[in-house]
């Protein structure tokens, strides 16, 4: 499991562990952690072009040590200075005594002994320009994890000229421009290829917008863990931990005992939905599927091992949890059918049009677990603000929906994200592909995630683990080089995920 730390955590970290090293060791141990991965990825570092982006503070010292490493193993590093006065002071001189070279940013002048070296050729404000064009491999160390808001003007220019230049791009602990807490990205921010963190991951590394910018993720250990709180501000779950959440059947199972979930879902008009919906429920280890609703003709004729029932649903017989909304239409039926649902005393899961007929105080006032799986334009009429603001500020908009309804919130989209009532972290899902953004997709996550509450699963657990296996399947429907697919698609590759992912338990 990837855990991520807040700043505010991972500084206090820093500090205690700072007061039992000598100076500077620690920045020692995240350079040579972040030259070491720069090496890997170039193959070979002899005669490799490398260009450093560096900004004042810390983070910049850590692109200049790190410079001096790859210079000193035969590599031609320059370092462009976007505040040439307030450069890191040891940071820079390690790098000239390893044969390195610096010039300031243009419009930053030449200053004193943190400007342009002899022979760099500095004099002209577009050279920074032409290094990076050159460049093999840049290093971004122009903000820390302590940023707020985009790049500035100078460095947003000097960023894109990076990306321009077709060299690897290296993030020094994370992209700057981009919200090392929350995953925002507020204005111009650095696109990288590959990201070296230090010490523990930050929830923005792991939530979009800013995840799309990260590329690969690096964790560089430099001895933060005694220092850290047990629980993280955010979590990835990872193979391993979903494989001890699958519910498996024992010798003794029977379809009862592993799980009846009811399903309420569909209409005279989207029929499909039901399908859709009872495909995953099939698939995610519970005993039974109960189907409750309009569209029972369309789902036997496909899965004819589930039950159907007319309704209501609390005449439909027992259930260990209920799925309802995808399809259900907005009618007098619909909020029947909901309303019966949310009065049971077992989970419950709403999804699309049961979600527009929600009533906050009821979902507070249930003692059983409810989980609601919107997207981000259903999740801003739950929250009564804009859709942009969902968009931008994930994290803060999946806390607000599980602390304002007292349920928990899987927020689907780019990272789907899911929160407890309880405080529990946050789980950002790592799996999925943007080919999940197709119709109908979602119901098959509704089901599976249902299914998994009515073998067991907590609600937590059992959103964290449907979201994990559907991306999942979407990757393997949409196969290694991507590709078109459909819901049905999706809900077909649940079953080989699920073996994939069981092969590591």
């Amino acid at each position: 499991m990837r855990t991520a730390y807040s700043v505010e955590t991972v500084r206090g970290a820093e500090r205690e562990l700072m007061a039992r090293l000598p100076e500077g060791a620690l920045m020692q141990r995240a350079a040579a952690g972040l030259a070491a991965a720069c090496a890997d990825l170039l193959g070979r570092v002899y005669g490799a072009r490398v260009v450093l982006l560096v900004g004042s503070g810390d983070n910049g010292g850590d692109a200049l040590y790190a410079g001096a490493r790859l210079a000193r193993r035969g590599a031609g590093v320059t370092a462009v200075l976007l505040a040439p006065d307030r450069t890191h002071p040891a940071g820079l001189a390690a790098l000239r005594a390893a044969g390195g070279r610096a010039l300031p940013a243009a419009g930053k002048g030449d200053g004193d002994n943190d400007g342009a070296d002899k022979g760099d050729g500095a004099k002209d404000g577009g050279d920074d320009e032409r290094v990076l064009a050159r460049a093999d491999l840049v290093l971004d160390g122009i903000v820390g994890i302590g940023g707020r808001g985009g790049l500035r003007p100078d460095a947003a220019r000097l960023a894109d000229a990076a990306r321009a230049s077709g060299a690897a791009i290296v993030a020094v602990d994370l992209p700057s421009g981009v919200n090392a807490d929350s995953g925002e990205v507020e204005g111009p921010a650095v696109h990288a290829d590959a990201t070296v963190t230090f010490g523990a991951y930050k929830p923005g590394l792991l939530i979009d917008p800013a995840a799309m910018r990260t590329g690969a993720l690096r964790l560089v250990d430099i001895g933060l863990g005694p220092f850290l709180p047990g629980a993280p501000d955010v979590e990835a779950l990872q193979h391993a931990d979903v494989a001890r959440m699958l519910p498996v059947p024992t010798a003794e199972s029977d379809k009862y005992r592993r799980g009846v979930i009811g399903v309420v879902a569909g209409s005279a008009r989207y029929p499909g939905a039901a399908v859709l919906a009872v495909s995953g429920a099939l698939r995610g280890g519970a005993g039974a599927v109960r189907y409750v609703g309009p569209a029972a003709d369309a789902v036997i004729a496909r899965f004819p091992e589930t039950l159907v029932h007319a309704g209501p649903p609390a005449k439909a017989g027992r259930v260990q949890a209920w799925i309802v909304g995808p399809g259900l239409g907005d009618g007098s039926d619909a909020q029947q059918s909901l309303d019966d649902v949310i009065a049971s005393d077992v989970p419950v899961l709403v999804d699309a049009d049961g979600l527009r007929l929600l009533d906050r105080e009821r979902v507070r006032a249930r003692r059983a677990p409810t989980v609601l799986t919107p997207h981000a334009g259903e999740a801003a009429a739950l929250l009564g603000v804009a859709r942009e603001e969902v968009e931008t500020a994930r994290l803060a908009a999946v806390r607000r929906l599980a602390s304002q309804y007292g349920a928990t919130a899987l927020l689907k989209g780019s990272t789907t994200l899911v929160a407890d009532p309880s405080g529990e972290p946050v789980r950002a899902n790592p799996t999925g592909t943007g080919w999940l953004a197709t119709a109908g997709s979602g119901d098959v996550l509704s089901g599976l995630a249902g299914a998994f509450l009515a073998s067991g699963l907590g609600a937590r657990d059992a959103a964290s683990a449907a979201a994990y296996v559907h991306g999942l399947a979407g990757r393997l429907a949409a196969g290694r080089e991507g590709g078109p697919i459909g819901a049905s698609d999706v809900a077909e590759a649940l079953a080989p995920a699920w073996r994939d992912i069981a092969a590591t338990a």
